[in-house]
């Protein structure tokens, strides 16, 4: 792998891994009530625009990071509203 990969998947780590605390955080407490759900469906378009744009470059970092992402924030969304 050349730098730049490696590179392109510690940042998609990092940022993937931000949402997990949240997603326990939600779990655990049951309540999503300070989770805005503007804010998730503004940021899941965004996510699933970055995977578009990931596959149609080819770019691994960029898919793995924006699909995992999703898939974190689409059960923050679902908690929110069992929990509601």
């Amino acid at each position: 792998m050349d730098f730049l990969t490696i590179l392109g998947l510690t940042a998609a780590t990092l940022t993937t891994i931000a949402f997990l605390p949240q997603m326990l955080q939600t779990w655990r407490t049951k309540s999503a009530k300070d989770v805005s759900y503007t804010m998730l469906i503004t940021f899941m378009s965004g996510l699933f625009l970055w995977l578009i744009y990931g596959i149609y470059l080819k770019s691994l970092p960029v898919i793995l990071a924006n699909s995992v992402t999703f898939v974190f924030n689409l059960i923050i969304l679902w908690l929110k509203i069992k929990y509601r």
